[in-house]
């Protein structure tokens, strides 16, 4: 009996053992989960087939001035349709990224809509937003490797061909510094390869030389500085022109140039049209932008967004091969913007306003 009492004892320990590791195993709280939390909390939602279509916007970073506008248009524009939005930004980290889309299924999203901070890894939220019956638009960057169901952006590629053609029209002959974007962005990889399909012709009879091409990790203005240092010191301050991936690490390339007397000497394209590089252009500094109109953009991802969530025909589009498959896409053509046309483009379409644009260049 004593036996038989001792090995009772000993199983009701170890069912409380067990029951004590499942609890605190299934509590444990993702990074920044109380910063991320909604108001929405519960993991199974019940709605009405009355209620408004509720589209998820899982954001990469709101660090960049045209994210903000991305994300503020885009909410507009669904509002304006009738549905509703759920906004998350993962700042950067690509765990975050993935629980915050599995939190706004839990939600009872109709669709995710994914601006990916690394197209790789994001693969892994197309498949949990699958498998719960949710379609996914790919935003403006596309994801790889994944059964995306639709992406939406502008031409990347013709973004970099247009950096080039505008720049090697300036400067046909010389010692050319590329600064790229984050190696972990699909449209960093489209971007480059648009400027070098320009380039690689007059690297190849010699007009041209690449000095320096470098990738900017996350897209950081202070790590793209940082290339520029390295860019002129590795070569004595002299160089000819400078082609950077985006307005950030233009405006990056520019306080190094600012710095060594350089700044308006050096010709630099950047893309984004962010108000502080349409400034630049006018005093001088930034030889171009290329202008991706955002509002246009998120009107149709917004419609595409809610026809795709209510099962509706949307015609047939092109095709971008993501590596896994051929993805349905919608493509925008990009303009290109410098001092003769910042009125026609930025200011006509509302982007920035002729007070913000003119108010530290008078």
């Amino acid at each position: 009996m004593k036996r038989l009492f001792t090995l009772l004892n000993l199983g009701m320990l170890l069912l409380v053992l067990t029951t004590f590791l499942y609890a605190c195993e299934n509590s444990e709280t993702p990074i920044a989960e109380s910063e991320y939390q909604t108001e929405t909390g519960s993991n199974e939602v019940e709605r009405s087939p009355d209620e408004p279509i509720r589209i998820g916007f899982a954001m990469d970073t709101l660090t960049e001035e045209r994210w903000l506008k991305d994300r503020d248009y885009f909410e507009e524009s669904v509002e304006a349709l009738g549905a509703e939005v759920e906004i998350m930004t993962s700042h950067g980290d690509d765990a975050l990224q993935i629980w915050q889309a599995e939190t706004m299924i839990s939600h009872g999203i109709d669709l995710l809509v994914i601006v990916p901070h690394n197209a790789e890894s994001t693969a892994a939220i197309v498949e949990k937003a699958h498998s719960a019956g949710i379609k996914v638009l790919s935003y403006d960057r596309l994801v790889k490797n994944a059964a995306v169901d639709m992406y939406v952006s502008y031409d990347n590629e013709q973004v970099g061909v247009l950096q080039a053609q505008a720049i090697t029209s300036l400067v046909p002959k010389g010692k050319y510094v590329y600064i790229g974007g984050a190696e972990t962005d699909n449209n960093a990889h489209m971007v480059k390869k648009g400027v070098f399909s320009v380039l690689q012709p007059l690297i190849n009879n010699g007009d041209i030389t690449i000095v320096f091409d470098q990738w900017t990790k996350d897209w950081l203005p202070v790590n793209a500085k940082e290339n520029m240092e390295l860019a002129l010191d590795a070569n004595n301050n002299e160089i000819d022109a400078v082609i950077a991936a985006n307005d950030a690490t233009a405006g990056a390339v520019i306080e190094v140039l600012e710095e060594r007397g350089l700044a308006g000497v050096i010709p630099v394209a950047g893309q984004d049209a962010d108000l502080a590089a349409v400034q630049r252009i006018l005093k001088g500094t930034q030889t171009l932008t290329v202008y991706k109109p955002i509002k246009e953009l998120t009107m149709i991802a917004a419609e595409l967004a809610i026809a795709l969530a209510r099962e509706e025909e949307i015609g047939r589009f092109m095709n971008v091969n993501n590596g896994k498959m051929e993805v349905p896409s919608i493509l925008l053509k990009p303009i290109i913007v410098d001092q003769s046309n910042v009125d026609e483009t930025i200011i006509a379409d509302e982007f920035h306003t002729r007070e913000e644009i003119y108010l530290e260049n008078n």
